[in-house]
């Protein structure tokens, strides 16, 4: 009995430290310093070094664990800048430190304010400016740089965003579309951090796809993993949410939700999290239709969730949210055995991703001939003036 219990005890903290050391970092905080301006000379009219910036920018496999295990410490200080000389009047500026980030990164100061965003791989961003160099403006004393304290925050960026509670099938579905390959199993929270697949076409048409970390009920609060998952539903284009047809259930000691209850759920955590995110084009993908008496359910509810907002009042005020979504499509699947079900739902997103880029596109057309215009009416007006 004693050596069963310490097995059981070995096999709690072992699952405890696997999930510990796979948890995914996507936000890391840090006290960053510009270097402090040289001195300058004043006899000989000698300008100090101007003090290196902090610098976030793009490296292809880079990540905020790279930048944790680099800089050990909390803060993070440029090199200053050299004093002027007399056999070097103009003082050496001091070198930046560079912050090697990956693609989807936004910077925020301490008090909340946006520094920038890493959206490309061409994108950087100063977090922290280094003093000036002295001259005679500054009284040839140089200046100290810009010390703030920064939050950097990783938002993947993807075509789409799989959401769901655990153990719907997202990382099955990934799976199944892509030649992403998660962690799947029959149980919750196998998910601990995103994975991102590609799907690609016949035509070579490319769309990346993000499994994101299962969400329980209030989320929206940071229960759960929270806002790990849900900052990162920000930058999708399109929500795939993904329900099991049989409900679901965290573990013995919380209630059962119905498919239903499930969407209304997943409806609200959105809505609580940010309203916005209502607004982006989102389907429903009723999942696990090989499992017996599938379809006698979906059956029972496929009015209900086609019809969401005429049946809601049937569910109690916990269950309902303000703004109840409106799919794009809805579509029962069998991500683990029907193939046929999988290609529909690809062409589906598909069609909705290439609707969305054609009205883009048509937006920014119309904008592009209305500056047209307005250039052509004030030539008229003003004669040959550009602008």
């Amino acid at each position: 009995m004693v050596q069963l219990s310490v097995c059981k005890l070995c096999k709690t903290l072992s699952e405890k430290s696997i999930f510990t050391k796979s948890r995914f970092l996507d936000s890391l905080s840090l006290y960053v310093k510009g270097g402090s301006g040289g001195n300058g000379q004043p006899k000989y009219g000698g300008l100090g070094g101007r003090g290196g910036n902090v610098v976030c920018k793009v490296k292809a496999g880079a990540s905020l664990e790279s930048v944790k295990k680099q800089f050990k410490g909390v803060r993070i200080t440029a090199a200053s800048g050299d004093n002027s000389l007399v056999h070097r009047l103009a003082g050496r500026n001091g070198e930046d430190k560079i912050l090697e980030l990956p693609v989807g990164i936004t910077a925020y100061a301490d008090g909340g304010t946006k520094l920038g965003e890493l959206n490309t791989e061409e994108d950087s961003i100063i977090i922290a400016h280094g003093g000036a160099g002295g001259n005679a403006q500054n009284g040839w004393l140089g200046r100290k740089g810009e010390e703030l304290a920064v939050r950097l925050e990783l938002k993947l960026i993807a075509d789409i965003g799989l959401v769901g509670f655990p153990n719907a099938g997202k990382s099955t579905f990934l799976k199944a579309i892509s030649r992403a390959r998660p962690k799947i199993a029959s149980y919750p929270f196998t998910t601990i951090k995103p994975n991102v697949g590609v799907i690609t076409f016949d035509d070579f048409r490319k769309m990346s796809v993000a499994d994101l970390p299962g969400l329980i009920e209030g989320a929206h609060r940071n229960l759960g993993m929270g806002h790990q998952f849900l900052r990162h539903v920000e930058r999708t284009k399109l929500i795939a949410m993904i329900v099991d047809v049989n409900g679901f259930q965290l573990g013995l000691k919380h209630p059962k939700r119905s498919c239903v209850e499930t969407v209304l759920l997943l409806n609200k955590e959105l809505e609580l999290y940010k309203m916005n995110l209502l607004e982006k084009p989102i389907i429903l993908l009723v999942n696990k239709m090989d499992v017996e008496g599938a379809q006698e359910i979906y059956d029972g509810i496929r009015d209900t969730l086609h019809n969401l907002k005429d049946h809601i009042h049937k569910y109690p005020e916990e269950f309902q949210p303000e703004k109840v979504i409106k799919f794009q499509s809805i579509l029962p699947i069998s991500a683990k055995t029907n193939s046929t079900d999988v290609n529909d739902a690809k062409l589906k997103i598909r069609s909705i991703l290439d609707l969305l880029a054609e009205e883009e596109q048509e937006m920014v057309d119309r904008e592009l001939e209305l500056v047209k215009k307005l250039k052509s009416s004030l030539r008229e007006h003003q004669g040959e003036m550009i602008i």
